[in-house]
């Protein structure tokens, strides 16, 4: 494995970190842990605070403050309120991420704190309102994505490089279907700071995930892979329509697909769904998982994964720059 050069840009320099590499800041399943082990590792641990549920923060947020490394913490701005954010800041992160819905509401906290401002788009117009905003780095995120994105949003390659065009100098983080160090070089070659990676993070040691989902994503493909929103209809989430959701296989994905607005009528069904989680027939959540859910195949510790991820970039960008010895 390779040792030698550093990838330093605008990302690295930013926050101190060794790595161009965030994990994704997974509402529930990325704690306190999972942040201080990736920070540990030399990327940027974000915890992932979803709608700010305050015994949460309390428990998870003391696992990685005060660890003597970068890390941030992520909300979801239709669900949070400013007082989440403001639990959060307390113990002092680097950075506070918002995905999902107006950011608006939580800047000038965020600011008034000294952390760096990351907003999450899903398309161009989102990237204007971040940039107005003056959010401090950009991630730019791409339909394959495991979890939540845009309904009608765009695919990793072609939006990246459009809204790093847009962003500049703005730092520009590329995610969804970034699951080794081949998929962080090519986001680096598409002139991106780093990249964001969810799905990878999900399978490692420190992640807050069932046992039977971690073994689900290690066996998973990405053909299996689904975006919609029947599984949020099922559940009673109250995610706003414009996203849906990734994941693999659901037995309610095979019973109501294309037939979401008769299970968002129909209350039976949503009863029959948690009757089912109760009786232990369904998982407690739905497997999230992206598109790159291929070359995830063990659960390795989260920190031992950044120093893998960035050795394979490296020797993946060396690999792109010999010139070719095969005739044309």
């Amino acid at each position: 494995m390779m040792t030698g050069m550093t990838l330093a840009t605008a990302f690295t320099k930013l926050f101190g970190v060794r790595h161009p590499i965030a994990s994704a800041p997974m509402g529930g399943s990325a704690g306190g842990a999972l942040a201080a082990a990736v920070s540990r590792g030399g990327g940027l641990g974000l915890v992932g605070a979803g709608g700010g549920e305050r015994e949460w923060l309390a428990r998870e947020l003391p696992v990685v403050a005060g660890g003597g490394h970068p890390w941030g913490v992520g909300f979801l701005n239709w669900a949070a309120d400013v007082g989440a954010v403001e639990q959060a800041l307390e113990y002092g992160p680097e950075a506070v991420a918002l995905s999902f819905g107006d950011p608006s509401p939580f800047v000038e906290t965020i600011r008034a704190a000294g952390a760096a401002l990351i907003v999450q788009v899903t398309d161009l117009e989102e990237a204007r309102r971040a940039l107005d905003l003056g959010a401090d780095v950009i991630v730019a995120q791409g339909t394959e994505s495991g979890g939540h994105g845009a309904r009608h949003g765009r695919a990793t390659l072609p939006f990246v490089p459009v809204v790093v065009d847009l962003a500049a100098p703005v730092p520009v983080l590329a995610a969804g279907g970034i699951a080794d160090g081949r998929g962080m070089a090519a986001a680096l070659v598409l002139g991106a700071a780093g990249a964001l990676i969810g799905t990878r993070f999900q399978a490692t040691a420190e992640a807050l995930v069932e046992p039977a989902s971690a073994e689900a994503i290690v066996k998973g493909r990405g053909e299996d892979t689904e975006r919609n929103r029947v599984l949020d209809i099922a559940r009673s989430s109250p995610w706003p329509h414009q996203y849906t959701a990734r994941t693999l296989g659901h037995p309610y994905l095979d019973r109501w697909r294309g037939r979401e607005a008769e299970l968002a009528a129909d209350p039976r069904a949503r009863d029959a769904y948690q009757a089912d989680v109760a009786r232990g027939d369904l998982p407690s959540l739905p497997v999230w998982a992206g598109e790159a859910v291929d070359l995830v195949n063990d659960l390795p510790p989260a920190a031992e994964l950044v120093a893998t991820l960035a050795a394979q970039a490296e020797e993946a960008l060396a690999r792109a720059g010999r010139p070719s010895t095969g005739g044309a």
